[in-house]
């Protein structure tokens, strides 16, 4: 273990700890994912803190612990690669790229349901019976959608991570990766390759989960026209 976190570089090993920090504040005390997670820019719950913060927030056990997995097993080769400097850009504006795509498609979904980008105008929120409302008339199916749009946070490094999963593939596309319960090994190219485009399926045929799958991947395209805009060669072939 002590090799292990010895190996990391200086980044990685700092949002290791912050991302820790941040979980366990949000196990002692839960409602700061309220504060400190993403929401929808016209929710009444949206701060302008949380673009930046809600990549620091995670929504349980096994949501946190692939992140940093991810983090710990491709964040250090990447960081050697790039310069501690570039890789924390990359990595932020991965997360805030991520965001920019899922706010997209809300406001896309938004813009469906009430004819405009912004449906606050017919939501009331009553916070003393924690109730909502609309004005509008909508299916049980649409009053859904938008009561999930304003009234749930988004939160995770999930579109940096998959960043960084991109600039792996894209760096050492030929570098055999193994996996448990797979018992041959895959080229990094094939199998990021392939989760982005499953994370794209899920993405338009999943509309019921709680996961941020578009999210996901504006993180990677983000982090691929970085990649084009900085000119960084590949290592491995």
């Amino acid at each position: 273990m002590n090799n292990l976190f010895d190996n990391l570089t200086p980044v990685v090993k700092n949002l290791l700890i912050i991302n820790i920090i941040c979980f366990i504040g949000t196990v002692i005390f839960e409602p700061a994912s309220r504060w400190f997670g993403v929401y929808y820019p016209d929710s009444p719950f949206f701060k302008i803190w949380q673009p930046i913060t809600y990549m620091f927030m995670h929504g349980g056990f096994s949501h946190i612990f692939f992140n940093m997995f991810a983090l710990v097993m491709f964040g250090p080769i990447i960081e050697r690669m790039f310069g501690s400097k570039r890789f924390l850009n990359y990595y932020l504006i991965c997360a805030l790229g991520a965001l920019v795509l899922q706010y997209g498609v809300q406001a896309i979904e938004v813009k469906q349901i009430a004819g405009s980008i912004r449906a606050s105008t017919f939501l009331n929120f009553d916070f003393a019976l924690d109730r909502v409302s609309t004005s509008l008339q909508l299916t049980q199916d649409q009053f859904d959608t938008l009561v999930s749009i304003y009234g749930t946070p988004m939160v995770g490094a999930s579109g940096a991570i998959f960043g960084l999963l991109l600039a792996f593939a894209y760096l050492f596309p030929n570098m055999p990766l193994y996996f448990m319960f797979i018992p041959v090994p895959i080229k990094a190219k094939y199998f990021v390759g392939a989760y982005i485009l499953i994370e794209v399926y899920l993405g338009f045929n999943n509309s019921g989960s709680s996961i941020a799958h578009l999210a996901h991947v504006g993180g990677a395209l983000f982090g691929y026209l970085l990649i084009k805009i900085w000119r960084i060669k590949k290592g491995y072939h």
